[in-house]
């Protein structure tokens, strides 16, 4: 049985294309792994803190040696963080603003980035080794775009700060299975549009578990 968390980042509600996707992902997901158990954790909707002077102060002490007062400035991170460790496959669900992620994802993920949590250096000295700290990790990134052409290798991929950076990013943190699937042409709607999502769709469809 595996353990499944969600995660929505849309800042919209039922006009997300991208939750459109997450739950596209579960309704499929559920019916070829009847067994596996579905978590959520809404970053778009739901305020997630940034961090602060508070977290800086708390997150570089050695847990056995925090304090009580030095403590509090991590707790909600500590909360977020057991959460992700504690499944096994996560859903993205993100739209591209700016050609990047929502601030509220960012923040998710600076909570998430934790030394000796989720990675540590490998010395155990700040000299640029990163080693993640997650093992057996599989995650999808289903993103939604605007435009098109932000893959590898197409017209717009210089401009692509959403997808690369979450692979990159969650990469430090030892997740290395990671599946892209991203819907384009949103803005443009129409036939354009509808062809993406029908593509999307299917790939969507298509996955086994």
């Amino acid at each position: 049985m595996n353990k499944v968390l969600i995660i929505n980042a849309s800042v919209r509600d039922e006009r997300s294309e991208s939750r459109k996707l997450t739950s596209l992902f579960e309704k499929n997901w559920k019916e070829k792994n009847p067994g596996d158990q579905f978590s959520y954790r809404e970053v778009g909707l739901n305020h997630i803190p940034p961090l602060d002077k508070n977290w800086i102060a708390s997150a570089f002490i050695p847990p056995e040696e925090r304090n009580k007062e030095n403590q509090l400035g991590v707790e909600f991170s500590n909360n977020l963080v057991k959460e992700f460790k504690e499944h096994d496959i996560y859903v993205i669900g993100t739209p591209m603003y700016n050609w990047s992620i929502p601030s509220g994802l960012k923040c998710y993920i600076d909570q998430l980035m934790r030394i000796n949590e989720t990675w540590k250096f490998r010395s155990g000295k700040p000299d640029g080794d990163y080693v993640g700290l997650l093992e057996n990790k599989k995650m999808f990134v289903l993103s939604t775009r605007g435009d098109t052409g932000y893959g590898e290798n197409e017209e717009n991929e210089q401009m692509n700060f959403q997808t690369t950076y979450l692979k990159f990013i969650f990469g430090i943190m030892g997740i290395k299975d990671i599946n892209i699937i991203s819907l384009d042409n949103e803005e443009f709607g129409g036939e354009i549009f509808q062809k993406s999502e029908r593509k999307v769709y299917k790939q969507i469809q298509d996955i086994q578990g």
